[in-house]
């Protein structure tokens, strides 16, 4: 943690990765300001891990599958900083979003920083004029215990009381580039997400699938403004909706045959 002697505190940026070749080097390129990089690959099958390596960063393989939190949990093991900022492989941090950074770990007083995303969907950044859902991803290493949860996973902290703040400047988010792309993680979503319902006791169905997609449409693509970004936007708010409605089909129809294991 921060230090009042002298300490320059340091940096770790932490990213999972499987079959990231179109999007590593770019996510990897905005985080070279950081004392360390460290890349978990959760068993690629493209040049991930070699663009990785070419650029710096450590790599380790961990191909036995088992979650999210695991694979976090995975990376935190080899973190030797102050900080870690965990970035996705699909993400970029902006020149000003990294002086923020920079800025926040040298903070006397340790906290949790949250990003807001900004979404970039098939070409096109997307409009939100409703507030963003904020992101904890810059932790003092010393307050991380370790990450639980299916999808979306959390982090566990020594003191849960440690003050919470959101950085200004947003996070790029190259959720969907293509229709293929969102194709493959309309499934992947829809069963997770099923999954982490199904833990949870709860019921889904057609009816009830619709009941989460249709609203989740209305407010992204009508009310935070999607229709603004054109085809990107419809595209960007159908393929999100279409989540909502197949989590709870496949929590029907599907339940037998869930599981937490499936990847990003």
């Amino acid at each position: 943690m921060p230090m009042t002697d002298g300490h320059r505190p340091t940096l770790c940026i932490g990213v999972l990765t499987l079959n990231e070749e179109r999007r590593i080097e770019g996510c990897l390129r905005s985080a070279a300001f950081a004392d360390q990089i460290v890349v978990v690959d959760s068993g690629s099958t493209d040049r991930t891990r070699d663009i990785a390596q070419s650029m710096g960063a450590e790599v380790y393989v961990y191909d036995q599958w088992e979650g999210f939190a695991t694979q976090r949990n995975r990376l935190l093991a080899h973190v030797k900083t102050d900080y870690v900022f965990f970035l996705d492989a699909d993400e970029e941090i902006t020149p000003a979003l990294q002086a923020e950074i920079e800025a926040a770990i040298k903070f006397p007083m340790p906290k949790v920083w949250e990003t807001y995303w900004q979404e970039v969907a098939f070409g096109k950044p997307i409009f939100n004029l409703m507030g963003k859902k904020s992101l904890a991803r810059l932790f003092p290493k010393s307050y991380l215990l370790r990450f639980e949860g299916v999808v979306h996973e959390h982090a566990v902290l020594l003191n849960d009381a440690l003050p919470r703040q959101t950085f200004k400047s947003a996070l790029l988010h190259y959720s969907r580039e293509t229709v293929h792309d969102s194709l493959r993680k309309l499934t992947q979503y829809s069963m997770l997400g099923a999954a982490k319902r199904a833990e949870k006791g709860k019921t889904g169905g057609v009816l009830r699938g619709l009941a989460s997609a249709l609203p989740m449409f209305f407010r992204l693509y009508v009310l935070r403004g999607s229709f603004l970004s054109g085809g990107p936007g419809f595209l960007y708010a159908f393929f999100i909706s279409l989540e909502c409605f197949f989590r709870y089909a496949a929590l029907r129809y599907d339940k037998n045959r869930l599981s937490n294991t499936v990847r990003r």
